[in-house]
């Protein structure tokens, strides 16, 4: 066919008209050569964009071009081209229809439309659970000679130490400001998908590219979820190792014992101790930690750390008995 107009607007061949002015709205905007150092490949991207929208948004074009490809356009000109085919208008005039004389004079934009964090329920999302959380974009108001980003909107997502073992995923609906083709602002909503990977830790970013909140003349910011962890009620997690507490009697510490616990994934854990638990001994139980995310297969160690419960009386008999087993 040539040239793939559809690629080159990134629609599907089934847009509507509403689809092909949302996407030539935002691609004209990236693509305007006042707003990129490249002036060169910015003008012929610039061009390409105009091209396509103009050829698939006028129906007659848009269905020749779909029989007989780039081709058909020169061969069989719609009513009111040149004799000689399909001549495309000046970039900068079809631009100006849709953002007027001064596109990039924006200046400083209106209060921000707030774009809204729910959970699917269950309140598998901690503080989004029952309420709305908002979060405001912005510009910096420099008036400058192009559209600005917004900083990104960021808000964490707590997990369970559980999740952040075997991994998870996570829905989010989001509720956020957009243009329409018109240029009106308008509320849509959309369920955004969290593939939590094995061994993610406290801080690990997840970006969702131009899903924060649409101003006109400015760009979409960016969504950012940073994993949290939530306390849990045995482990404590430092890295890729995991530490917890376990009681003993003094006997025990003294005599041997078998610690028994649970692991994040459920399995029953007993393993023998046969050292004598003096202060500050810790048991190290390799390769039962939390998975290395960059490492496949690979864990970090599962640390034990004793306390000791020394009896509160002993019979006179029982001090006597214990000096003696221990030389005292």
């Amino acid at each position: 066919m040539g040239v793939d107009y559809y690629n080159i607007l990134k629609v599907n061949k089934n847009a509507t008209e509403d689809d092909l002015k949302k996407s030539y709205r935002k691609l004209a905007m990236t693509w305007h050569p006042d707003k990129n150092p490249n002036k060169e490949e910015a003008e012929a991207k610039f061009k390409q964009i105009s091209e396509a929208y103009e050829v698939l948004s006028d129906p007659q074009r848009r269905a020749t071009y779909d029989q007989y490809g780039e081709e058909g356009l020169k061969d069989i000109p719609p009513p009111g081209s040149s004799p000689n085919g399909f001549n495309p208008r000046n970039a900068e005039d079809i631009f100006a229809e849709f953002f007027g004389s001064s596109p990039f004079g924006f200046g400083s934009a209106g209060a921000g439309r707030s774009t809204r964090f729910q959970s699917d329920g269950g309140g598998m999302f901690g503080g989004f659970g029952g309420s709305d959380n908002i979060f405001r974009t912005y510009s910096d108001g420099s008036g400058a000679s192009m559209p600005k980003k917004p900083p990104p909107i960021e808000t964490k997502l707590p997990c369970s130490l559980e999740e952040l073992y075997k991994g998870s995923t996570r829905k989010m609906k989001i509720s956020r400001t957009v243009v329409d083709a018109n240029g009106r602002l308008m509320q849509e909503s959309e369920i955004l998908t969290i593939d939590v990977k094995p061994g993610w830790k406290k801080g690990t970013k997840i970006t969702f590219t131009d899903k924060g909140n649409e101003q006109p003349n400015q760009l979409p910011a960016d969504l950012v979820f940073m994993i949290d962890e939530k306390p849990h009620s045995v482990y404590t997690r430092d890295s890729n190792d995991l530490f917890m507490n376990y009681k003993v009697s003094l006997a025990e510490a003294i005599g041997g014992t078998t610690v028994n616990l649970t692991t994040l994934d459920r399995r029953n854990l007993s393993v023998p101790v046969t050292d004598i638990v003096s202060p500050g001994y810790e048991l190290v139980i390799a390769r039962e930690g939390m998975p290395i995310a960059k490492e496949p297969g690979n864990r970090g160690d599962l640390r034990v750390k004793f306390e000791v419960k020394f009896p509160t009386k002993l019979t006179p008999e029982q001090r006597a008995g214990l000096k003696r087993a221990l030389g005292g």
